[in-house]
């Protein structure tokens, strides 16, 4: 059996504009200059509190808790007012459809909690696409493994038989650290060439060109 596994924000949809968005309005609430942009698009793929942490450390006052609390809220807020706030990239319906099968299994992997995650998947009707989904609200932060390990043992799946897709370093030290293969993707929130450093086979350039590639990794002829 193969495991074919996706992060979500950056790589299966495009969140960034909410989650820049909704961590710059907790910052102001609390009184503290919002970080930049970049600086929030640098730490997508983090769990929220790791996230928050890593934004506030040049605050040592910031109280992480209520930062993460408002974030929440901000979030939500945007999320019930705003149909289509997270799209799926162009093609991602159809990667999705070509790489499954009776041999291969899906998976999510993401620093989503467990409701946003279920919230996108049920808005883009693919829910039933994965096998496995593996959220914050279930495992330790990227980079650590035990995202990728939770969905190896759910589905009983070998590492060396296991891909991990996604768009930011913490996602391929991910992959990595598990004994799994690693695909970039360049449409995300982390430079091509990081992902690379960090061990990623190959960096996609468009959805369409990811089955042939999970191919070529999980077969062993591009490393």
């Amino acid at each position: 059996m193969r495991l074919v596994l996706f992060d979500c924000d950056g790589t299966l949809v495009d969140s960034g504009s909410v989650i820049v968005s909704s961590m710059q309005g907790a910052f102001r609430s609390e009184g503290l200059p919002p970080p930049p942009d970049e600086e929030v698009r640098a730490i997508i793929g983090l769990s929220l509190p790791r996230a928050v942490a890593v934004l506030a450390a040049r605050h040592p006052e910031a109280p992480v808790d209520i930062l993460v609390a408002s974030y929440k809220t901000a979030y939500r807020d945007q999320a019930l007012a705003t149909t289509g706030l997270e799209p799926t990239f162009p093609g991602t319906l159809e990667a999705l459809a070509a790489i499954s099968g009776d041999s291969t299994l899906l998976g999510v992997v993401t620093g989503k909690s467990r409701r946003g995650l279920d919230r996108v998947l049920a808005e883009h009707g693919i829910t039933d696409r994965f096998a496995v989904t593996v959220t914050a609200d279930d495992a330790a932060s990227k980079p650590a493994p035990e995202m990728v390990l939770k969905a190896l043992a759910a589905t009983g799946a070998e590492a060396r038989n296991a891909v991990v897709i996604g768009d930011t370093v913490f996602d391929i030290e991910m992959a990595r650290s598990a004994g799994a293969a690693a695909i970039g993707v360049a449409w995300g929130y982390h430079p091509a060439p990081d992902l690379t450093s960090a061990g990623a086979a190959v960096i996609a350039q468009s959805m369409a060109e990811l089955p042939a590639l999970v191919e070529a990794v999980l077969a062993g002829t591009m490393t």
